[in-house]
């Protein structure tokens, strides 16, 4: 990916707004999981390396879907030349690891490393994050995203952790740039039942949102 294109990665994903971040207990049920909440509209997806056989995963899925493939918990250079291979797009960290953002940079991929305080959003921005993970967003709500964008209104936050469709718009409305959406999305429960309708009935939803919120913006 040349830095053009990077670039017009960038623009899309601010565009569609949410990505469906994967857990599941192996490669098969990943596998998926992904295809249900693409089925359901969502185009962003990211593959956490907590999955088994997370690089396998994400080639199945860069193969196989036209979704733009992601990856989550990356920690050093080496991840993130893996998930590249691998098919990846977009790498995202839970803290803000300058090796993680170096090489992602140098691999013109779309990077995002997390961060909580002033001082780590920052220290991330600065590094050339091109957007700062606000993780745990759950625990801190929206009310602290918004509070952050006060001093720091340049920079694209993205909220992670205990986002659903009940509080969405709420995050929206606080300033997020993107949503990512977990557990509430990705439903262990509903996997492990192989009741992968309810998650492409939840993406569903989440898309409605999001054109909900589009519209209202626009006027």
């Amino acid at each position: 990916m040349t830095a053009d294109h990077r670039q017009e990665l960038i623009e899309q994903m601010l565009s569609l707004k949410a990505v469906a971040v994967l857990r599941a207990e192996n490669a098969k049920t990943a596998v998926a999981a992904a295809r249900a909440v693409t089925e359901g509209g969502i185009r962003l997806i990211e593959v956490t390396m907590t999955v088994p056989d997370a690089y396998d995963v994400m080639q199945s899925l860069s193969d196989q879907t036209s979704a733009i493939l992601g990856a989550g918990t990356v920690l050093t250079a080496e991840q993130v030349d893996r998930c590249i291979e691998a098919g990846a797009r977009f790498i995202v960290s839970p803290a803000c690891c300058p090796e993680v953002v170096k090489r992602a940079k140098e691999k013109h991929a779309v990077v995002i490393p997390g961060a909580m305080t002033p001082t780590e959003v920052l220290a991330g921005w600065n590094l050339g994050a091109d957007m700062i993970k606000i993780f745990p967003a759950a625990r801190l709500g929206a009310a602290f995203l918004s509070d952050l964008r006060g001093p720091l209104p340049d920079i694209p936050l993205v909220p992670t952790g205990g986002i659903t469709d009940e509080n969405a718009l709420e995050y929206l409305n606080a300033g997020a740039a993107m949503l990512c959406f977990g557990s509430w999305l990705v439903d262990r429960g509903a996997m492990a039942n192989g009741d992968y309708d309810r998650l492409t009935e939840r993406a569903r939803r989440i898309q409605n949102l999001m054109r909900d919120h589009k519209e209202a913006q626009d006027g």
